[in-house]
């Protein structure tokens, strides 16, 4: 028998804050013909987006304010950017159309908002925007660099009872995004769901070490030495891949590249804290000529042992190539009949 109940689409509402859009720019490159389409397909109904949407400041504002009041249900409540609360916790230096900080309309929608999600390492943990001094005094949704808490408190939980959920990321996958509303429109997203940052697992149970396509040259520490060096960028160039969450080289951007691939080194921009590492990004710090941060799992006198037996067992064709921009040396034919 054919159900004909009409199911209602879900609401919902993505806010700006103090961030630079990067975001909403990747979530233009979703693996998607048309992301108005695929968020309707999944039952998502995007009320408004300062970005995207049509309407003027005026018709926002009444959509927003439908929101707070409770005339139009709020389902997702989507934050890009950190949130401002200077001066001396007034929010006054990012003030809305409407009058009010956009700190105090945050907080009365996230009341309302059956699910809240921060897009962005920004919008998690206050990221580049809280970096330096921090004047503007920024933070996450419910974080504060690696300390729960931020604008919302540690015990917030929307009315599903989930925390805000962390797409972290500078910026985010599109698909993560994509997939993260997903599994909240089909109800298949739960606490289990969310590491110990409130990252979605479907992305942070990975690493951005794996699927990468340096990894042979990782296994035999034959390391680069400049940027356009094919060889591991652990070592010399800074690359924080072994210790970051995430699954870029698994499933590439705009189906092709990642940081790594492209020749830059992995700065760890799904963890909080990552826009202040206290060296150059481009440069690994190193005590007693052993790189300071090790790969996630990996006891310090182990990666001392192993990475002495990987460069002596280290082929000709694999140290060759990872200090050339090509491959210079390509692997050997071997015979494959047996005598």
């Amino acid at each position: 028998m054919k159900d004909n109940l009409q199911i209602e689409p879900l609401n919902l509402l993505w806010l700006q804050s103090g961030g630079c859009g990067g975001c909403t720019l990747s979530l233009l490159n979703a693996d998607c013909s048309n992301l108005f389409d695929t968020l309707s397909g999944f039952g998502i109904r995007l009320l408004w987006h300062p970005s995207l949407s049509e309407e003027s400041a005026q018709e926002a504002r009444r959509i927003i304010n439908d929101c707070v009041t409770g005339i139009t249900r709020l389902d997702i409540l989507c934050l890009e950017g950190a949130i401002l609360r200077g001066p001396y916790g007034s929010g006054g230096f990012h003030q809305t159309s409407g009058g009010d900080s956009m700190m105090a309309l945050i907080e009365k929608l996230a009341v309302v908002a059956r699910h809240t999600v921060a897009v962005g390492s920004c919008a998690a943990f206050g990221g580049v925007t809280s970096a330096g001094c921090n004047p503007a005094d920024a933070c996450g949704l419910q974080f504060e660099g690696d300390v729960q808490g931020g604008l919302l408190g540690s015990d917030y939980r929307d009315s599903s009872g989930l925390p805000v959920i962390n797409i972290a990321g500078c910026p985010t996958h599109p698909n993560w995004v994509i997939e993260t509303l997903a599994a909240l429109a089909t109800d298949l997203l739960n606490p289990q769901s969310l590491d110990s940052f409130q990252r979605p697992r479907l992305y942070s149970d990975h690493l951005v070490h794996h699927g990468c396509t340096r990894n042979e040259f990782y296994e035999f520490k034959a390391s680069a030495h400049k940027p356009s060096d094919l060889g591991c960028l652990m070592e010399n160039m800074g690359c924080k891949g072994t210790q970051a969450h995430a699954d870029c080289n698994i499933r590439p951007w705009n189906g092709e590249g990642s940081c790594v691939r492209g020749g830059y080194a992995c700065i760890a921009c799904t963890e909080p804290g990552f826009e202040e590492p206290g060296h150059p990004f481009s440069e690994t710090p190193k005590l007693g000529g052993i790189p300071i941060g090790l790969p996630i799992d990996m006891p310090k006198a182990w990666f001392v042992v192993l990475a002495s037996l990987s460069k002596s067992a280290t082929p000709k064709r694999v140290k060759e190539n990872a200090v050339a921009d090509h491959q210079v040396v390509t692997p050997a034919a071997k015979r494959s009949r047996k005598i």
